[in-house]
């Protein structure tokens, strides 16, 4: 083991940079260690956050929503998706709270799509919450 700094005479001066040096050597080790250890976390999170969202593939874009009535609501949507999908329809009332909730099933291809939502009271808007290709073991 070599000698630590303060093993030596008081008459002696070595810095504790060349005594790291004497015993480490000049190979940046810790260096490389550390780069090495954040390129493996930034390849790790840029994989986590791809995957994270999912690949759903379904899109979607609300046309036009209309209140029929005060127990009514109906919306038209257009859905892009390679596989059958499935949106989840929800109506709102003007503090927000979900008063009407359906599920339509979608055909693959770009459609356009007419749905009623019955609401318990009148809505003030409607949405289109998600829209979710279906596995075709369904």
């Amino acid at each position: 083991m070599p000698d630590r700094p303060a093993d030596h005479p008081s008459g002696t001066t070595e810095s504790a940079a060349s005594w790291t040096r004497r015993r480490l050597g000049n190979t940046p080790v810790f260096f490389v260690v550390g780069v090495l250890a954040a390129v493996v976390f930034t390849i790790g999170w840029g994989y986590a956050l791809m995957s994270y969202g999912g690949s759903q593939g379904a899109s979607v874009q609300v046309i036009a929503w209309n209140i029929e009535s005060a127990r009514e609501a109906e919306v038209t949507f257009q859905v892009n998706s390679d596989a059958p999908a499935e949106c989840v329809i929800t109506a709102r009332d003007g503090q927000h709270v979900v008063v009407g909730q359906t599920s339509v099933e979608v055909e693959s291809g770009i459609r356009d799509v007419t749905a009623t939502v019955d609401t318990i009271r009148e809505a003030s808007a409607v949405e289109v919450g998600s829209c979710r290709e279906q596995s075709p073991t369904r």
